[in-house]
C-alpha cells in the first residue's frame, strides 16, 4: 500500500510539472514566432483615479494590485505584454470578483469591468496562438489600456456626481438669514406726447 501511495504521488507531480513545461512551450514558440526587435509599445497613461476616489478605493487590495500591475503596460514589448497576459487576466478576474466599493457594485461599472477582463483572456488567448502578429498584440494592448481608462473615467465620474449632490443639498433645519433689500426709489417717466399733424 506504502509503494502504491508513493507511486502515484511520483506520477502525479511529473504530470503537473509536464503540464506547466507544455504552457511554458506553447508561450515560447508563440514569442519565437514573433519577430522582436527593440522598440517597445508605448502609450499614455489614461485617466486616473481622482484624490477622492483614491481614498475611497484605497482599501480595495485587488483594485489596487491591478492598478499597480497596469503600469507595466504603458510601456512594454510585444514579448512582454504576451509574457505578463495570464498574470494580467487574473488580476482583472479578482478585482471584477470582489468588489469592495457598494457604490460600484452598479450594472455599468461592472459591465466595465466585464469587458475589461473579455480583452485580457483575449490576450492571454494571443500567447498560444504561433500565427499572430507583433500588431495584433499592440493593438491588445491598446484596447485594454484604453478600457482600463474608461473603467477609471467611470468611477471617477461617480464620485464627481456625489460631490455636485452634496454641494448642491440645503439644510432645511438651519433658517436662512436674509439681508434686507435696499430698494431704489423707481422714477416713473411720464411718457410725452408726440405732436402729430392733426394737433395742428
Amino acid at each position: 500500500m506504502k509503494y502504491l501511495i508513493g507511486f502515484l504521488i511520483i506520477i502525479l507531480s511529473l504530470n503537473t510539472s509536464c503540464n506547466k513545461n507544455k504552457t511554458t512551450k506553447n508561450v515560447n514558440e508563440v514569442i519565437d514566432s514573433i519577430k522582436i526587435d527593440s522598440s517597445r509599445i508605448v502609450n499614455t497613461i489614461g485617466e486616473t483615479l481622482i484624490p477622492k476616489a483614491k481614498k475611497e478605493l484605497a482599501n480595495w487590495k485587488e483594485y489596487q494590485n491591478l492598478d499597480e500591475f497596469m503600469l507595466k503596460y504603458y510601456n512594454i514589448s510585444t514579448m512582454e505584454a504576451l509574457v505578463y497576459s495570464k498574470e494580467l487576466s487574473d488580476l482583472v478576474k479578482l478585482m471584477k470578483d470582489t468588489i469592495r466599493v457598494d457604490k460600484l457594485n452598479t450594472l455599468n461599472v461592472i459591465a466595465r469591468f466585464n469587458v475589461l477582463h473579455n480583452e485580457a483572456l483575449r490576450l492571454a488567448d494571443m500567447a498560444k496562438i504561433p500565427s499572430i502578429t507583433e500588431e495584433e498584440v499592440n493593438e491588445e494592448v491598446g484596447k485594454i489600456l484604453n478600457l482600463y481608462a474608461s473603467v477609471n473615467s467611470k468611477i471617477n465620474t461617480i464620485y464627481k456626481a456625489e460631490d455636485l449632490q452634496n454641494s448642491l443639498e440645503i439644510d432645511i433645519e438651519t433658517p436662512i438669514e436674509l439681508e434686507p433689500e435696499h430698494r431704489k426709489p423707481t422714477i416713473r417717466k411720464i411718457p410725452t406726447r408726440v405732436s402729430s399733424k392733426k394737433d395742428n
